[in-house]
């Protein structure tokens, strides 16, 4: 008779519950990896719209202006982004230590089924001794009689 684990059912489960996170955890890096492109290319462009505002002090007083409120929404687009990342840092880092606590509950269940299993093969083995003696003993006294 072979081995059965009796909490099957919540091993897969818990093995679900991990793939889940695992998912979840790959989505939120995902956001995040565009989260942070997002931030450096805003920077990069907040960089260069300051150079040509610098370089554009020679230019007509209304030129200057919207040079000057397009480096102010910059700004304001860089800091909303900073955030952002932010935010997604903090998810993902939760995300990840929700893995790892769906994983450590995987594998203490793995773990007693190991042990379980390696109980009944003792318990089998024993058995089956057991067994082998009684016929070798009942043999021994058909040949000595």
């Amino acid at each position: 008779m072979p081995f059965h684990f009796k909490m099957q059912k919540v091993l897969e489960y818990r093995e679900q519950l991990e793939e889940e996170a695992r998912v979840d955890l790959a989505l939120k890096q995902q956001k995040l990896d565009a989260a942070r492109i997002r931030f450096e290319e805003l920077k990069l462009e907040l960089r260069e719209a300051e150079a040509q505002r610098n370089a554009a002090s020679l230019k007509p007083a209304g030129e200057r202006w919207l040079a000057e409120q397009y480096v102010k929404g910059l700004r304001s687009d860089v800091e909303a982004a900073a955030l952002q990342t932010r935010m997604l840092q903090q998810l993902v880092d939760e995300a990840r230590k929700l893995l790892a606590a769906r994983a450590m509950d995987k594998k203490l269940l793995e773990k007693l089924k190991e042990r379980q299993n390696k109980h009944y093969l003792r318990e089998e083995y024993l058995k089956e001794q057991r067994v082998n003696d009684e016929t070798a003993t009942l043999r021994y006294k058909a040949t000595a009689l």
